[in-house]
């Protein structure tokens, strides 16, 4: 008879995961709300574009894609802390100067004649550096304590990786002269070279220890 009183282990013997994850609750809290604004803004973005595409077709994966992004941002927003040190309205900020700028570039191209380039600042560009944070992210806090956000994480993930392939798609569909593909490789060198100055979506990090400090 088991002995009400044993003390038992506080996991099953088949859960050998470890309780804490690299990040506190201050270091989740800042990724949660740069995690939001950029949703918020690919949401925008998208949406807006759907009214200027030419492109029938890609106006209507835009429009599918965009709503995407806006449950990401309500999925964040549930996930950051309701703290009065912490409110959501207040982590909800770019990074940085510089993610603010790649923004304002990836959003820069309005003519109707430039699907190309706002394709490839999309689903070249930002969705793959979205991917990594999100992945890292995922895989590096803990699976007990803030398994709400790597479930989160989980539906966030799929819809980029379907949104990827989508885009890539239609990128190619586009790409029909040896000009068209100079026009996408300038154009991604160009965004990247700006979200390298960011550090990522997150800021410098991103993808790496947050409590690393340089020169140690």
């Amino acid at each position: 008879m088991t002995d009400p009183s044993r003390p038992r282990a506080p996991f099953a013997p088949w859960d050998r995961r470890e309780l804490p994850g690299i990040f506190d609750v201050d270091e989740t809290a800042r990724r949660v709300g740069h995690y939001k604004w950029i949703e918020t803004k690919l949401f925008e973005a998208l949406g807006g574009w759907v009214a200027t595409v030419p492109e029938l077709d890609i106006k209507l994966r835009l429009g599918t894609h965009c709503y995407h992004h806006a449950w990401h941002a309500e999925l964040m927003h549930k996930r950051l802390p309701e703290l009065r040190e912490m409110k959501p309205d207040r982590l909800t900020v770019p990074p940085n100067d510089e993610m603010v700028a790649f923004v304002d570039a990836l959003t820069q191209p309005e003519a109707a004649e430039l699907t190309l380039e706002k394709l490839v600042g999309v689903y070249r560009v930002l969705i793959p550096h979205k991917i990594a944070a999100y992945t890292y992210h995922r895989n590096n806090t803990s699976r007990i304590t803030d398994a709400p956000t790597i479930r989160s994480l989980d539906f966030m993930l799929q819809d980029e990786f379907d949104d990827w392939r989508d885009g890539e798609m239609l990128i190619q569909s586009l790409i029909e002269t040896p000009e068209d593909v100079d026009r996408a490789a300038h154009r991604q060198a160009e965004l990247e070279k700006l979200l390298l100055a960011a550090g990522g979506i997150a800021g410098p990090g991103t993808i790496g220890d947050p409590y690393a400090t340089s020169g140690e």
